[in-house]
């Protein structure tokens, strides 16, 4: 493993690494979308109530590849530098942290879930829709953050390729789960929740199982750990940058579902569609982020700065090209796209707009997350949080907000586009002043 990331051609080394993360995603934005579609099919109050909680739900997800991603990084540079016992130990704190994290969540699941939702809507059809699809979601969140520690492990140890049998496996279970419990068993949106976390559980343990027997890099085992917050420390110094970027979708959500419920509680769930969409143009850009950071992270631990450079150079040319199929779909196809979740007039009204104006910053927005990776497996977390903060939050809501205010609902769309395009610009100009030093 340590000589593929040293010397095999960087095209083929990043396809092969990539490749398979970008499938696992693919299938992971699955879930969601799954659950989405045939929840649409219960009820527009089942729809808002599902998108009003999606953003605890990419909380959780941020918090579990965060930790990931400094497990991740980790392993790879400690492997690069050939010290394997570091490696082990750091696998191991990444398990306990997993189950740490699905404590607390879980508890939110129990304690929180009513008071989030009652602070956007009073309509209690909704907040008890609400609580039943996200309560159940939390309460065995434990089984998706360990899912994708393992996930990181197998990453950065080279088998990529075992993500694919995991999520595989998830989402088949999800999907015949979905109809099976919501429209079958009449569990609705409690049975769309169920058949989420079954699959996640299941791909949990094939997880376990595929590191135990496979993995041969990293002799797994709890016998030989020794607790240390130096090492905790040292994959939140990585991961809090990911948790942060990642939580920021979360967090813009949040702010974008206040504004919108001002003008038309259908704008809530129009923007809803569009991140569950968004997350198919999205996921095969973040597999690719997700499989240079280790790449990057071997390469600048044996100081190999030409291939970093190279690494840069490919990642962009895939983000360009995968982003504007995005764009291209969201511009000549948003009704075809709306219709999946059941839209009806109204919701086209307001739909197809902005699914075209949102996605003309798909390919801006591209090319600052492949930015961002180089920066945060180089040591230059702060500056890819900088970058990811003013994308989705200091540039983003203040525009959003003004002109929607100002200009009405469809214009204030073009918030997106114009806070893309200054961040990419952001990161041209940054990695003109600093490139030689990564």
């Amino acid at each position: 493993m340590n000589n593929k990331m040293a010397t095999m051609e960087m095209k083929k080394l990043i396809l092969s690494m990539a490749f398979p993360i970008m499938i696992s995603m693919l299938v992971q934005a699955l879930y969601n979308i799954v659950d989405s579609i045939f929840i649409a099919h219960i009820s527009q109050n089942a729809l808002t109530a599902v998108s009003l909680a999606f953003p605890i739900q990419t909380i959780m997800i941020a918090f579990a590849c965060g930790t990931a991603v400094g497990v991740n990084t980790l392993i790879s540079r400690y492997l690069g530098e050939k010290k394997e016992k570091e490696a082990i130990q750091i696998a191991s704190h990444g398990i306990l942290l997993s189950l740490l994290n699905g404590l607390i969540f879980a508890l939110f699941g129990i304690f929180g879930v009513k008071w989030f939702l009652s602070s956007y809507t009073s309509d209690p059809e909704i907040i008890l829709l609400g609580q039943s699809y996200l309560r159940n979601c939390l309460l065995f969140s434990f089984s998706i953050f360990i899912q994708i520690t393992y996930e990181r492990i197998m990453q950065a140890t080279g088998h990529s390729v075992y993500n694919m049998v995991m999520q595989g496996m998830g989402a088949i279970i999800n999907i015949i789960l979905d109809p099976i419990l919501i429209f079958g068993l009449q569990m609705g949106v409690t049975g769309a929740a169920i058949a989420t976390v079954t699959g996640q559980i299941i791909a949990m343990t094939i997880g376990i199982w595929i590191t135990k027997y496979k993995i041969k890099e990293i002799e797994f085992t709890m016998k030989n750990f020794s607790l240390s917050f130096s090492m905790i420390k040292n994959i939140y110094e990585i991961g809090i940058p990911a948790i942060l970027m990642q939580s920021l979708l979360s967090i813009m959500n949040l702010f974008m579902n206040s504004i919108l419920v001002s003008f038309n509680v259908l704008a809530v769930s129009v923007f809803g569609i569009y991140f569950k969409i968004s997350q198919f143009v999205y996921m095969p850009v973040n597999g690719i982020n997700n499989a240079i950071i280790p790449v990057v992270s071997f390469n600048y631990g044996a100081k190999n700065k030409e291939r970093i450079h190279q690494a840069l150079k490919f990642s962009l040319f895939l983000s360009i090209v995968l982003m504007s199929m995005g764009t291209l779909l969201f511009q000549f196809f948003p009704d075809s796209l709306l219709f999946l979740f059941d839209a009806n007039e109204e919701l086209l009204k307001i739909g197809i707009p902005a699914l075209r104006t949102i996605s003309i910053g798909f390919i801006f927005s591209g090319i600052s997350i492949i930015f961002c990776s180089i920066l945060q497996a180089t040591n230059k977390q702060n500056l890819s949080l900088l970058i990811s903060l003013m994308r989705q939050i200091i540039l983003l809501i203040p525009l959003v907000y003004v002109l929607m205010h100002t200009f009405g609902l469809e214009t204030g769309w073009m918030a997106f586009p114009l806070s893309e395009g200054i961040c990419m610009i952001l990161c041209i100009v940054l990695y003109k002043k600093k490139g030689s030093a990564l």
